[in-house]
């Protein structure tokens, strides 16, 4: 069975905590270099990273705008660190934040916002810039422009690098990320000052970790080569479907309806992570490409299917998914499945309509993100599929795509 996503891991990275020499000091250097910043600093997770930001410069009580649309963690860490969310209802053009909402959210109370450059699409980072530069000379004070490229990595915007803009960039490292370190997240910033400060707090605050949490995060690693491989993954999909083992072995790490941090969060990355992320900077560019690659082909299944609205087009994506909005998305899924390849579908919620942040909606309704969290697939595009794989998605698309749409 095709797996709706896939990590793109090879014997470089299955090799190199055992006989690479690579620290977490090193990796962040690869990072840094790679997407063009000066500082990176390595964090468990991604959401640590941005709540470990809030806490090292203080913010506190303060309202974080932030997209409806989007992971859950981003709304966690902001809770967690003390500050209020307000969100901002998406665009059904790209599926970002609607720039024009997004301008009206900014108060007096604003001390940070954060676009998310959703499935890989770039957000249009100058009219951002413009928007808060424009509160700061309204309110009389700074407002931190925190990029999350979870999903985009180095998208780029008319030329322009996403990570470089505002004044700091956050990236996940988990399995199902563009590059991974296993677990794993990163903050990047160009601010020296910044930089430092978030460094002293990492190093106060997390724990340095030991080869017994190395060895179960290298165990970890081994164990996805076999569950991704495509002949045994039907296996993986029964479990996940069918039976509750896999959900009560990701609920420690991520529940969407609490407000919730997984229990290591104060632990610092260890360096079998950083060994295995360094080896997978190697493969950044192969991997983005090879992306782009399958983009080209799936949008030209575009064809004005009524049922199906196609993701924009757009040049500097990063593709981490290909979202389709569609009217049919269960029977779509039932439809690829029965024939050997799993639909993403992400993500699955609009955050002002969870139950732990109805609160927070404060009397909007969010239409956009709520059709979205309804009615999204995602086709698979990690870059290990094979053409013939390809082919087979694209044909399978055409296929249910010009069957009618049972009542």
């Amino acid at each position: 069975m095709i797996p709706r996503l896939k990590p793109y891991l090879g014997w470089e990275e299955a090799l190199a905590p055992l006989i690479g020499s690579a620290s977490i000091d090193d990796f962040e250097e690869k990072f840094a270099k790679l997407f063009n910043t000066r500082h990176a600093i390595a964090f468990p997770y991604g959401r640590s990273a941005l709540w470990a930001f809030f806490k090292a410069l203080g913010i506190e009580g303060a309202e974080i705008v932030q997209p409806a649309y989007t992971c859950s963690v981003v709304a966690h860490a902001t809770m967690l660190s003390g500050n209020i969310p307000v969100f901002v209802d998406c665009s059904l053009d790209d599926y970002n934040m609607d720039l024009g909402a997004f301008a009206q959210a900014i108060t007096s109370k604003t001390r940070a916002v954060i676009p998310t450059h959703i499935f890989g699409y770039p957000m249009d980072i100058d009219r951002i810039e413009q928007i808060v530069r424009a509160a700061e000379e309204k309110f009389g004070h700074k407002i931190w422009i925190i990029q999350d490229c979870a999903h985009s990595f180095d998208a780029h915007w008319n030329g322009r690098s996403v990570v470089t803009a505002g004044d700091g960039a956050l990236f996940g490292l988990g399995i199902s990320k563009l590059v991974t370190s296993i677990f794993g997240g990163m903050f990047t910033t160009d601010n020296t000052e910044v930089a430092a400060a978030l460094r002293d707090f990492r190093d106060a605050q997390f724990s340095p970790q030991g080869w017994i949490k190395g060895l179960r995060r290298y165990l970890y690693l081994l164990a996805v080569y076999p569950a991704f491989w495509d002949p045994a993954y039907g296996l993986v999909y029964w479990l996940q479907e069918h039976t509750p083992f896999l959900n009560r072995l990701t609920k420690a790490y991520h529940l969407d309806q609490k407000i919730h941090f997984p229990p290591d969060h104060l632990d610092q990355l260890t360096r079998v992570e950083a060994a295995v992320g360094s080896a997978q900077l190697g493969q950044y560019n192969r991997i983005i490409q090879r992306r782009r690659a399958i983009a080209a082909v799936y949008h030209q299944l575009d064809r004005g299917h009524p049922d199906f609205i196609f993701p924009p087009n757009v040049e500097g994506a990063t593709y981490s998914h290909f979202a389709i909005r569609t009217t049919r998305k269960q029977e779509a899924m039932t439809f690829f499945a029965s024939h050997g390849v799993q639909l993403g579908e992400l993500i699955e919620y609009s955050m002002p309509h969870n139950t732990a942040y109805q609160s927070y909606a404060k009397g909007e309704e969010f239409p956009n993100a709520l059709l979205c969290s309804q009615s999204m697939i995602n086709l698979p595009i990690h870059p290990g599929l094979s053409d013939r794989q390809v082919e087979k998605i694209a044909s399978l698309f055409k296929q249910f795509a010009g069957s009618e749409s049972k009542p």
